[in-house]
């Protein structure tokens, strides 16, 4: 079997798991929550919202907002996308598939770590894609990337090659702009476009090993998938647990480098410096927190997390990652001008 006939019979196995998402949401809490979506801004003046018979429509009858991708990975129906792709909790999520077949989709659960979402859609026998080893990955095999491009074409394939391992971005990831940094991300050349978000990216096996995640605007052949043993690791918690388990601490920081510790007048160049957002209610350490328990104060700048250095390529997110759930770990500091030990336990966070 040659390269193309590769091809086309994996785009035939896979194909039949993949899914399109449509958000939809009432036309009053859109006006409530985000009225500029409705509104056409000109130099002058701003235009009176949209009238809601002239916008598009789910087949639920809300006010269509968004889309995305995703893929079975149980003929129970199971779906896995990104949770960037399905954020919102007031919003309608409908998942149908290449068959034309739609469903109503609850979202089980959301991990902000990795970007990574699971949906549950009422319907048995489904076709499913196996999931792959991310960890077996190797760079120039070649890997298809299917989805809904554009949230428009269905059932679209690209081709290409992993281009890059262990990659970390910074992405926008809801309607706010809040940004989220992703970490330990495939890269590809297969062209990944906005909607194709949450689909697969296979193997020539018809493994998944990814879940496309971003682009880079302005760049070409540049996309971003999250290693699918992550998501696996979701799948297990929330069949054992009922829901998806992460170790938390509960601060803000941001992580140090050259520019920013002269800018803190801080002796340091690494590091997570605990920090406050500019918003009320939103303290440094969460009381009651792990971190909290374990005497993290504001201004601290966490130095080590269980023996891992902190930079800026090796965030908390990523020190705790493997982290057993109610283990104790130590942890090195910086406090005014004294480096200290302390021991922290990793209590659970749980995640929507």
């Amino acid at each position: 079997m040659n390269h193309e006939e590769q091809i086309i019979g994996t785009t035939r196995l896979a194909m039949p798991a993949v899914a399109s998402i449509i958000v939809g949401k009432d036309y009053e809490e859109i006006l409530k929550e985000r009225p500029y979506e409705l509104m056409m801004p000109h130099e002058d003046h701003v235009d009176l919202p949209i009238p809601e018979e002239e916008l598009p429509h789910t087949k639920g009858g809300k006010v269509r907002v968004g889309g995305g991708s995703g893929f079975v990975v149980d003929p129970s129906g199971l779906v896995l996308t990104n949770k960037h792709v399905v954020i919102d909790p007031k919003a309608e999520y409908l998942v149908t598939l290449p068959n034309e077949d739609t469903y109503p989709a609850k979202v089980l659960a959301r991990d902000p770590m990795n970007d990574v979402a699971v949906l549950k859609i009422e319907a048995e026998g489904l076709p499913y894609l196996a999931l792959g080893d991310s960890d077996t990955i190797d760079l120039g095999q070649s890997v298809l990337a299917i989805g809904t491009a554009l949230g428009e074409f269905q059932n679209t394939v690209s081709c290409g090659i992993v281009s890059g391992l262990s990659r970390f971005i910074s992405a926008i990831t809801d309607q706010e702009g809040h940004s989220q940094r992703l970490r330990g991300l495939i890269q590809t050349d297969a062209a990944i476009n906005p909607g194709n978000s949450g689909g697969p990216l296979v193997n020539l096996r018809g493994e998944v090993i990814g879940i496309n995640a971003a682009i880079v605007f302005g760049a070409q052949n540049i996309g971003f998938a999250i290693p699918i043993n992550k998501a696996k690791r979701d799948l297990v918690e929330l069949k054992k647990y009922g829901r998806i388990r992460r170790p938390f601490l509960g601060i803000r920081y941001i992580l140090l480098n050259t520019m920013l510790g002269k800018r803190f007048r801080l002796p340091l160049e690494n590091g997570a410096f605990v920090l406050r957002e500019g918003i009320p209610g939103h303290p440094a350490v969460m009381p009651g927190s792990a971190a909290f328990k374990a005497g993290i104060r504001e201004a601290d700048v966490i130095l080590e997390l269980n023996n891992k250095q902190i930079t800026e390529k090796v965030a908390i997110e990523d020190a705790l990652e493997d982290i057993p759930i109610g283990s104790t770990v130590p942890m090195k500091i910086w406090r005014k001008g004294e480096v200290k030990e302390l021991s922290v336990v990793a209590e659970e966070h749980t995640l929507e």
